[in-house]
């Protein structure tokens, strides 16, 4: 048995997890909220970095709550940006390349799925799920049947046969014949 190594681009690590950031919002004080109305995220950028076995991702989101205050008779959209930075160790053969490519998915968005009023304003718990990959050249080291013999048919084809195939086909006065043809036609 004989083995070939082949170099190809593959995931060489990869990893995912699951983080629950708590904000904490602060209203205005003449806005004590009296309901949360509801709440949505939007503008979620992101991006990583390699640090030894474990991506650093850098990222942020703008949270929106909208609620009302004064016993329900007006409302008010609060809006803040926040920047997070969170760690996903990596799973497989990474080791420490430098031609390795970074890939930062967003599993999950980041959501609210908590929101309640707190005596100085809002507070919402915010869940997201991340995964990385690391891309990067890697070796496959395959089996290699050296005894196998390929049949083949083998194609005849001889130069006179070709030549004999033409001249049946081919006619000297195919103009002339052609020009006879349109006459009788008219």
């Amino acid at each position: 048995m004989a083995f070939r190594e082949i170099v190809t681009k593959a995931v060489i690590g990869k990893g995912k997890k699951q983080f629950v950031d708590r904000l904490s919002l602060k209203t205005a004080d003449e806005q004590q909220p009296t309901t949360v109305l509801g709440c949505w995220i939007i503008n979620h950028t992101f991006s990583g970095t390699k640090i030894g076995n474990r991506v650093q991702i850098q990222g942020s989101y703008d949270i929106n709550v909208w609620y009302s205050y004064d016993n329900d008779t007006k409302t008010e959209v609060l809006k803040e940006t926040y920047p997070y930075q969170e760690n996903i160790t990596i799973t497989g053969n990474a080791g420490n390349r430098m031609d390795e490519e970074i890939i930062v998915r967003s599993l999950s968005g980041p959501s609210c799925v908590k929101a309640e009023i707190v005596t100085d304003g809002i507070e919402c718990r915010v869940e997201k799920t991340l995964g990385i990959e690391l891309v990067g050249d890697t070796k496959v080291r395959i089996n290699v049947d050296e005894e196998t013999d390929d049949n083949w048919d083998e194609i005849m084809d001889s130069e006179d046969t070709i030549d004999q195939a033409i001249d049946q086909e081919v006619t000297e006065d195919y103009l002339k014949e052609s020009i006879e043809e349109e006459a009788k036609e008219e």
